[in-house]
């Protein structure tokens, strides 16, 4: 049976392959999220502001080491 270490270690290197597949989720999902805000109903205000913000809003992709350190930390609770 592998260690908290080494399951952690499997579970940054695929974070790591993830990374750009993740990006692009983030960037195609967008237009999903203004569609669906103005769907809800609020007025043409609070729809612009929403989407100015969405489009200012990047992609901060996680950090693989911190990820597995704090896995590992939760696992050994």
């Amino acid at each position: 049976m592998p260690t908290i270490s080494e399951m952690a270690a499997k579970g940054a290197d695929k974070l790591r392959r993830k990374a750009s597949t993740m990006a692009a989720s983030y960037e195609a999902a967008k237009g999903r999220a203004v569609s669906e805000f103005s769907a809800v109903g609020f007025g043409p205000t609070r729809v612009a502001a929403y989407r100015d913000g969405i489009a200012a809003a990047r992609y901060i992709a996680p950090d693989p080491e911190k990820w597995s350190r704090r896995w590992s930390a939760k696992m050994a609770e």
